[in-house]
């Protein structure tokens, strides 16, 4: 019998990852290439694109885009946002992809970021990696132009969730991507539960990234660690 899965709101994963990262000692970098790797099992070629934002959810797509690289696919990878603003992880592994040959532009205004999501058309997948589980605003700007404008030709994987939706009420903020497939990370978001998430979800995966179980049970951590 297949357990239950427990969902968690955007506060208790965050810290979920804070736990797996600064007290078990799993390199976050781990915890990226992990997450990139699940969603490029549902990739298919042989044209690949990749529309990454500028924070950890963008870090994921690169590894993504890395891997389909690797296969010998046609990748591209858009970014909406200043090549000076990757940092962190997600620099790691842009530079991965990078240093491979990988095909990579960014978006600075949004005449740019209409031609670019435009161009994405003839692919034969497109990774959403722009925005994350923080998300609760309306979505605005180069992130907005990008989702409105998203072709719906291409099969569309979500990296995490779908850019656009608020991860505690599964609601749309404004504009949201309607993902083919979603691959989340190691734990269901809250909002997911919603039903009126399912439209925009597509076929849910989740994807077992090095996270332990003990990471998302606050009772089970507070015996064990606190």
């Amino acid at each position: 019998m297949t357990p239950t899965p427990k969902y968690l709101t955007t506060a208790q994963m965050r810290e979920a990852d804070r736990r797996a990262i600064e007290v078990i000692g799993i390199p976050g970098p781990v915890l990226m290439n992990n997450a990139g790797a699940a969603v490029f099992t549902k990739v298919t070629g042989p044209k690949v694109g990749v529309v990454c934002g500028k924070g950890n959810n963008g870090g994921d797509g690169y590894v993504v885009a890395r891997l389909a690289l690797l296969a010998g696919y046609d990748t591209r990878v858009i970014v909406l946002a200043e090549r000076e603003s990757i940092q962190g992880d997600a620099a790691i592994f842009m530079h991965a992809y990078e240093n491979l040959g990988g095909p990579i532009q960014f978006i600075n205004n949004e005449d740019d970021a209409k031609a670019a999501t435009e161009s994405l058309s003839d692919c034969t997948t497109l990774v959403d990696a722009i925005l994350g589980t923080g998300i609760t605003g309306e979505v605005r700007g180069l992130a907005a132009i990008a989702i409105n404008l998203w072709p719906t030709n291409p099969r569309t994987i979500a990296v995490d969730i779908p850019s656009g939706m608020n991860a505690d009420t599964g609601e749309p903020c404004g504009g949201c991507i309607r993902a083919d497939a979603t691959v989340t990370f190691q734990f269901p978001k809250a909002g997911f539960e919603n039903p009126g998430a399912q439209e925009y979800i597509g076929d849910l995966t989740i994807a077992d990234i090095g996270i332990p179980e003990i990471c998302g049970d606050d009772e089970a951590w507070q015996k064990r660690f606190e």
